[in-house]
């Protein structure tokens, strides 16, 4: 299966989104409080941004930047760094939710998704990605093979809607 640009971004972004930061501190559940708040923050998130092709930029503001939208339903830590993003993907006749588990590391207080040639089942392999999330931003590299470039944007949550 090939995969377009678009495809190749959005699996970058969907394997690194995080945006809170808080202190540090472990207690019986084993997750600390940074880990406990961003896993609150991926709730029911959508990411909302724009990505690049590496020799494809916006010259002289000739092209729009290329849109993107990821939703998020949960990310929930596995084990020590490793956790698991329940995603959205919508690309062409696809749509469906999957779990895909990426390595979260903490450079400080600021989480960041880190995958290196990794695999996506049904989606190929191949798939690096480094991004840094702080408060409701993000902002990375992705890589799929030879193409890559980067991508930034905002977290936004879901506003909560009465049942009336």
């Amino acid at each position: 299966m090939r995969l377009s640009l678009r495809s190749c971004a959005a699996l970058a972004v969907f394997a690194c989104l995080v945006p809170t930061v808080l202190s540090a501190g472990t207690d019986e559940d084993g997750m600390s409080e940074k880990e406990k708040a961003f896993s609150a923050s991926m709730e029911k998130c959508t990411m909302v941004g724009s990505f690049t092709v590496d020799g494809k930029e916006n010259k002289d503001d000739k092209e729009p930047l290329k849109a993107e939208r990821y939703e998020i339903e949960s990310a929930v830590k596995a084990n020590d760094n490793i956790w698991i993003f329940t995603v959205r993907i919508k690309y062409g006749n696809l749509d469906t939710k999957l779990p895909v588990s990426v390595p979260l590391e903490w450079a400080g207080d600021t989480p960041m998704v880190t995958l290196t040639d990794a695999a996506i089942p049904g989606l190929g392999e191949g798939f690096s990605a480094r991004v840094l999330f702080y408060k409701d931003r993000y902002a990375g590299t992705w890589q799929h093979g030879q193409v890559g470039g980067h991508m930034f944007g905002r977290i936004e949550q879901k506003k909560e809607t009465s049942g009336k």
